[in-house]
């Protein structure tokens, strides 16, 4: 496997991390590598327990993903990826007496390759899903965040991305089908997720039934896909100035605990304000490809998902089975990706290793067919001479299969299998099968 030059750059990261674990190896407390520790550097001889004491907790994480093509593809490709996280949380209370006052912080910086564009398995959804938007740094949060009636009433305002609160979910697994919050997943173009933060404010209002509503609003610019643009400015904290709408998400859950068992589920609706072309249609409602006539505008576009994870055995401190079911669905006139459904399980405490976990996890996305028609009489065939693959009208359908081993409590290796059957919606891409290998490490 060959890095490319980015991920070489940051080569010395591991070995200065190393050098530090070694430096703070305490005398007492969890030190450096302790198999305990929830951070493979430890408590810092203490100091890191006595910040978060006096309110300032640091997380410094790193996550790479391994992949490679057994099957489909234009050749057999070995890809790499990877994320640096640095944050900060500050409890303002703490620090300064401000009741319910907090601030978060989180900057980010990616490298690596995209096996699905390199191998070109014609694929809708990432195989590394840490991989995109521009392998640069990212200002990823900067939020103040107050509470009020004892945490009932809460209000986040500044850069975050949209997934981080509605539509949340983990990424436990590599593929993207299974990985965030999925609007984003299928409109990615203006529902950000991690590590795009645009300008925002949310605000939530628990019961203490475990329901919840919250609302939120959410620059939509154009620039913050623009790669390029990512390149300079990601990780500078002021409005690109190139607003062209808001993106407000509407979310109602509830978060029920039976037996002790936590369970998290949510039903959400968004409509952005930001005007976009139609995929097929021109403006007299014909055929845009056809007539040669400006794209049909649309004033907004909207969309709808709903979300439920429930632990099923096991104890109420984790473990056992958890199962999960996804599903999100976004306007067919602009969206070229315009359903998903994912449902999968992930079991905790195999016999004598009560850390590791298994998961497994069948996903479709839909791509639209109104692109593929437009795409077709535009260019004759529904070929893509640039990547070389088909466009496709129907549904990619993904599995996956995973180990989560953790030598320590503050390491992840999860050796994965990933099916893709119908890579981009089309039968006439081959199906690919990915091996690959997820590795998070919490210093």
């Amino acid at each position: 496997m060959t890095l490319t030059g980015s991920s070489r750059t940051h080569a010395w990261l591991p070995a200065l991390l190393a050098l530090l674990a070694w430096a703070y190896a305490p005398c007492s407390g969890a030190g450096a590598f302790d198999a305990s520790s929830p951070y493979l550097l430890g408590d810092w001889d203490g100091r890191r327990s006595a910040w978060a004491e006096r309110g300032i907790e640091l997380d410094l994480g790193y996550t790479s993903e391994l992949a490679h093509n057994a099957r489909g593809g234009s050749a057999r490709l070995t890809r790499y990826a990877d994320q640096w996280t640095l944050g900060a949380k500050l409890d303002l209370d703490k620090r300064f007496g401000w009741r319910g006052a907090g601030l978060q912080i989180a900057v980010s910086e990616r490298n690596g390759r995209d096996l699905g564009a390199d191998a070109r398995l014609g694929n809708s959804l990432l195989v590394q899903e840490i991989y995109g938007r521009g392998q640069t740094w990212w200002l990823s949060t900067f939020a103040y965040r107050q509470a009020w009636l004892d945490g009932a009433l809460d209000w986040r305002v500044g850069k975050m991305p949209a997934g981080a609160d509605f539509a949340a979910f983990s990424c436990d697994f590599q593929n993207l089908t299974f990985c965030g919050a999925q609007p984003g997943n299928l409109v990615g173009d203006y529902w950000l997720n991690w590590p795009v933060s645009p300008w925002a404010t949310r605000i939530k209002l628990r019961a203490a039934s475990g329901a919840y509503v919250q609302v939120g609003a959410y620059q939509v610019d154009p620039n913050y896909v623009d790669v390029r643009w990512a390149r300079r400015n990601a990780w500078k904290p002021y409005v690109p100035g190139g607003t062209t709408g808001w993106l407000v998400p509407l979310e109602a859950g509830w978060t029920p605990a039976p037996g002790g068992r936590p369970g998290v589920y949510k039903l959400g609706a968004w409509r952005s304000s930001g005007a976009a072309p139609d995929l097929y249609e021109d403006v007299e409602h014909g055929s845009a490809a056809a007539s040669g006539l400006p794209a049909r505008m649309h004033g907004s576009r909207h969309g709808a998902y709903v979300s439920a994870q429930q632990q099923l055995t096991g104890a109420a401190a984790g473990g056992g089975l958890t199962v999960f079911l996804n599903a999100a669905v976004a306007d067919r006139a602009t969206s070229r990706t315009d359903r998903q459904v994912a449902a999968g399980l992930e079991y905790q405490g195999l016999a004598g290793r009560a850390d590791d976990a298994v998961g497994f996890a069948l996903g479709a996305t839909h791509n639209n067919g109104r692109y593929r028609d437009a795409y077709v009489q535009r260019h004759g065939s529904d070929w893509q001479p640039d990547t070389r693959t088909h466009v496709g009208r129907g549904d990619e359908y993904v599995g996956e299969l995973f180990y989560d081993w953790r030598p320590l409590r503050s390491v992840h290796l999860r050796p994965n299998l990933q099916y893709i059957r119908h890579p981009g919606g089309s039968a006439a891409n081959d199906d690919a099968l990915v091996l690959g290998l997820k590795t998070s490490v919490a210093f």
